[in-house]
């Protein structure tokens, strides 16, 4: 018996050790991203056991889906980081064996949606207190969000080969400061394969983001099958460039069963020449592409058809319309479209109202809520719907005045979120406030929260993770954690961002270094929580 003990002891002291070499600084550090609105600790260790399991009792949620219990699975391959698990457990005092993971989801329904409740209470005893960890959350979707914390409580012990959790007794209670956590890709500018994609979605869930923002289709190509209109994706690059309608319902599946709504985007009028390839009646004419004709029913039976397939798999409330960089002077040189603006008594700007309202109510019809980009408020503002969010995204002071008239809004100004912009620094993501200049607390609820977005000029599968990550983490703590616990100097959480960016690196997502600008390769040979 007194062997054990000195056993346990000689392990306790190398992991404290252990943890004092990756923190530099001291075992007090929490290394927790993001930062939840409460958090407490002691100083002591426990041990996974050998057979940690999920115990379900008393929880009102049934998983016929698999939800929860295909996230416990994950998140047992998230501590293991791969590492083979083959301690000696039987030189573990058991009274410092955690045996499971007790999960208690208070609400059966399973559903996701904007502004379901992801709050969650986790807490993990001390030792000698052998039994289980518990978690308490209202839906499972705030239990994944817990599952995602008690991953980054645990560590492998190298002396040992087990899991421990340092730091005990835990006691983490935490909600989002904002219902809209998003990431933007763009499958347009560049295809990305199923694996890419759904490699983000794992990564986003690693740091709470809840919303993919899947730019489909632009102007350089329309990836994606619409079966109201096949030859739509005629449109994409090449025949392997593609995803079948099936494809689409899979990511939105697979995000969803890891708390992530998919808000799918078509942009018109412009951005749109793709349209054209196999329907070429949308342009105004071959030599001037886009916008999409205004003049001709068939553009909007076309939206209609592809809005009308999007609400069999894209079942978030909110559908994006797009609706930026609107040049309409095609509209003018076009014989046809020239005479029915004259016809219609419109000129350029009112037609492009015309179109963006009559897309807006098509939306509408099939149930949806509408995100625009910030060009139709900030050009006729007062005339779209009601159930209208404007994306804000040219720069500062846009939010305020949505809000101030009545709209939703999100942020995503690009000089401090936008991802391929490498000069943007992960200081500058963190730092950057959507409720700047807006202090009315019921003009506060109306900005939903914040995109970071990885527009696709310039990357593709090669190179997408480690431009999105860290910077995008360390917008994702800004949207997560309560304002009064956000860092007022960022060098206050370079060390939790470098330990956050090698944990993504140890499961696997290329995250780049914290030094230097967007995906910057390492300068020299180092530790890769220094760099």
């Amino acid at each position: 018996m007194m062997g054990k003990i000195v056993w346990v002891l000689l392990v306790v002291l190398l992991l404290v050790q252990a943890v004092l070499a990756i923190d530099g600084v001291s075992v007090d550090r929490l290394n927790i991203w993001p930062m939840p609105h409460s958090v407490s600790h002691g100083r002591e260790s426990l041990f996974l056991s050998k057979d940690f399991e999920l115990n379900t009792e008393g929880t009102k949620y049934n998983d016929g889906s698999g939800i929860l219990k295909d996230g416990f699975s994950r998140l047992l391959d998230m501590v293991r980081v791969a590492h083979v698990v083959d301690g000696n457990f039987s030189k573990i005092d058991t009274s410092l064996l955690l045996q499971g993971l007790h999960v208690v989801v208070l609400s059966a329904d399973g559903q996701l949606q904007y502004g379901i409740d992801e709050s969650y209470k986790l807490s993990v005893p001390a030792s000698g207190k052998p039994g289980y960890a518990y978690l308490e959350a209202h839906t499972v979707y705030g239990a994944l969000h817990g599952f995602q914390t008690f991953s980054q409580l645990c560590l492998f012990n190298f002396t040992a080969r087990v899991i421990e959790v340092p730091m005990v007794p835990w006691t983490v209670i935490d909600q989002p400061r904002f219902f809209f956590r998003g990431l933007l890709i763009d499958t347009s500018r560049h295809y990305l394969p199923l694996p890419v994609i759904k490699n983000v979605i794992d990564s986003m869930a690693y740091a709470k983001l809840n919303v993919l923002h899947w730019h489909i289709v632009d102007a350089q190509s329309f990836p994606l099958e619409i079966p109201s209109y096949p030859k739509l994706w005629d449109g994409a690059y090449s025949v392997s460039e593609r995803y079948t309608f099936a494809d689409a319902a899979e990511i939105v599946s697979y995000a969803q069963r890891r708390g992530i709504n998919v808000l799918g985007e078509i942009d018109v009028p412009g951005h749109a020449r793709s349209w054209g390839i196999g329907y070429p009646s949308l342009w105004p004419s071959k030599d001037c592409p886009e916008p999409l004709d205004v003049s001709n029913n068939f553009t909007f039976k076309v939206i209609d058809g592809i809005l009308s397939d999007f609400s069999k798999i894209f079942k978030f409330k909110f559908v994006h319309l797009g609706g930026d960089e609107v040049n309409t002077s095609c509209w003018t040189l076009t014989p046809h479209v020239k005479k029915w603006l004259t016809k219609h008594h419109m000129n350029e700007s009112q037609a492009y109202q015309y179109f963006v309202l009559r897309a807006q109510n098509i939306a509408l019809s099939h149930g949806y809520e509408i995100v625009n980009w910030e060009e139709t408020f900030n050009n006729f503002g007062n005339k779209l719907s009601r159930k209208t969010v404007v994306h804000n995204w040219l720069g500062a002071g846009v939010a305020e005045k949505v809000v101030a008239a009545g709209l939703r809004c999100i942020v995503s100004n690009q000089d401090k979120w936008y991802l391929h912009y490498l000069d943007a620094t992960w200081q500058q993501f963190y730092m950057n406030e959507p409720l700047t200049n807006i202090t009315n607390p019921n003009q506060q609820k109306l900005v939903l929260g914040g995109e970071v977005c990885m527009w696709g000029e310039y990357i593709d599968g090669s190179d997408i993770e480690q431009t999105i990550w860290p910077r995008a983490a360390a917008a994702a703590e800004r949207l997560w954690t309560p304002y009064d616990n956000l860092a007022k100097d960022p060098r206050q959480v370079t060390g939790r961002l470098a330990h956050f960016r090698c944990l993504l690196n140890q499961r696997g997502v290329a995250a780049a270094p914290l030094a230097g600008l967007g995906r910057v390769a390492p300068e020299e040979p180092g530790s890769c929580y220094t760099q």
